[in-house]
């Protein structure tokens, strides 16, 4: 079936049915604006049309999950646009969300709750390891990244945040690719550059930007491919191998678009 063809349905739609989809896939602010970050979104749907879970998005009933505003410091903000989204939420009785921002993730599931939100919130790289696990998701001979290098950037929200670090690494796995740890990986991974904000802001002084060095730590593995899965660290990252005129060379690839292009 073509991409033309396929239709993610809203919630709107499905409620109009009658119908209750398995999971909301929360599409995020990035995954649903960002030219790059659409490739993910469309990867991730795929995936999960392929495999046969019935998922539905808000569509435009969704907005921002508030993050960016109280990570600024806007407080009266990010209630705003929570409470907005729980009513959204509650009207629809949404128990169990996937996301694939680590942003949203950590918001919608840590910080919801105080103002009254409860939901199963899960990352699409938890997701995947367990579509892997569970045999639905295979991988053929490995997939098309079989052999490749692949070197893993720990997204502080979904890492030091969550305590997420094995399932994106066991998707890799999957791929039957020779995966390399930066040095600075897991618990002590160097942040990206963009959380707390920092991504709408002018850098601060220093005599080097956080990207750049964590590019050049994923550089230095000699990886073909440095895998992320947050919106945020892909567009510093990507900015990174580019100011290293590498991108001919290494791809920065989130780990839904790494499955979907294996042939799953």
């Amino acid at each position: 079936m073509s991409e033309n063809q396929y239709m993610v349905p809203t919630m709107a739609e499905m409620a109009a049915k009658g119908e209750q989809p398995e999971i909301l896939f929360w599409v995020g602010c990035a995954g649903s604006y960002d030219e790059r970050y659409k490739n993910v979104t469309k990867a991730f749907a795929r995936i999960l049309n392929k495999v046969g879970i019935s998922f539905a998005v808000l569509g435009t009933e969704e907005t921002c999950t508030g993050d960016p505003a109280r990570r600024a410091g806007n407080e009266f903000l990010f209630q705003m646009q929570a409470m907005a989204n729980i009513q959204v939420l509650e009207g629809y009785q949404i128990k169990k969300i996937v996301t694939a921002c680590p942003h949203c993730f950590n918001t919608l599931k840590n910080e919801y709750p105080e103002l009254g939100g409860h939901y199963q919130v899960i990352h699409h790289s938890t997701f995947l390891q367990q579509l892997i696990n569970e045999g639905r998701v295979t991988l053929k001979n490995g997939g098309s990244f079989k052999g490749k290098r692949i070197t893993y950037h720990d997204s502080c929200y979904l890492g030091r945040a969550n305590n997420v670090y094995q399932a994106p690494r066991a998707v890799l796995e999957a791929l039957d690719a020779e995966l390399v740890e930066m040095k600075r990986c897991r618990t002590k991974g160097l942040c990206c550059g963009a959380g707390g904000a920092q991504m709408f802001k002018d850098a601060e002084a220093g005599n080097k930007e956080v990207n750049i060095e964590r590019t050049e730590e994923a550089l230095a593995t000699g990886a073909d491919i440095i895998a992320s899965a947050c919106p945020f660290c892909m567009t510093m990252l990507s900015d990174g191998v580019k100011n290293k005129e590498k991108e001919d060379q290494v791809k920065v690839l989130d780990l839904a678009e790494l499955i979907d292009g294996s042939g799953s």
